[in-house]
């Protein structure tokens, strides 16, 4: 589990309690056109099936949850870095909650330097491992379902720009709409054109 600083509210002390935590997660969010076509497929799914509705997003790293820190990097790294490019290769699925439909994309050498950059500036030291992935569902299903809907959606982009980051304070481990409903915005940042 991850340390928490001193000062910590009521509420994250009782999440804790429970086995879970608080985290920081860093997301890159894609630009348009994506972002309104992976927005209205997750909420497409979301209604068909009763899920939670988040943004579309791709992890590059969950670390401790320190606001202030997110905030000065965040700002920091998004004045250095361009848009970044990400080819997709795959809807994918699996049995795990926030990982249930997704689309897989192509690591690539920039976003392990963005990964190990944010890491550093964030002065954070969790084991993130970095699988970048947009997912388009939270929702344990059966497999035959999933593969159903994996087969059944096509991406009509080969490659997606990513424009921006947000910093989001998140349950860890999140495993149910409750905790989705619970991440809460800590910081947005443009990234320089």
């Amino acid at each position: 589990m991850l340390n928490c600083r001193s000062g910590v509210s009521a509420l994250t002390l009782k999440i804790n309690i429970e086995g879970h935590s608080s985290v920081i997660a860093y997301w890159l969010i894609p630009a348009e056109p994506a972002h309104r076509f992976f927005q209205r497929l997750i909420e497409d799914l979301a209604r068909r099936y009763d899920a939670p509705l988040f943004e579309p997003h791709v992890t590059i790293h969950v670390g401790a949850n320190y606001p202030d820190a997110a905030e000065k990097t965040l700002s920091r790294t998004a004045r250095e870095w361009q848009p970044i490019h990400l080819k997709a290769v795959r809807i994918g699925h699996s049995d795990e909650f926030i990982k249930t439909l997704f689309v897989q994309f192509a690591p690539n050498r920039k976003l392990r330097q963005l990964n190990a950059i944010i890491r550093n500036a964030a002065q954070d030291s969790s084991h993130y491992e970095l699988k970048p992935h947009l997912s388009l569902i939270y929702k344990y299903m059966p497999v035959t379902a999933r593969r159903e809907l994996a087969d059944s959606i096509k991406v009509p982009f080969p490659e997606v720009i990513f424009d921006s980051f947000k910093a989001i304070r998140c349950i860890s481990p999140t495993r149910s709409r409750a905790d989705v409903d619970a991440w809460r915005l800590v910081a947005t940042k443009k990234l320089s054109v």
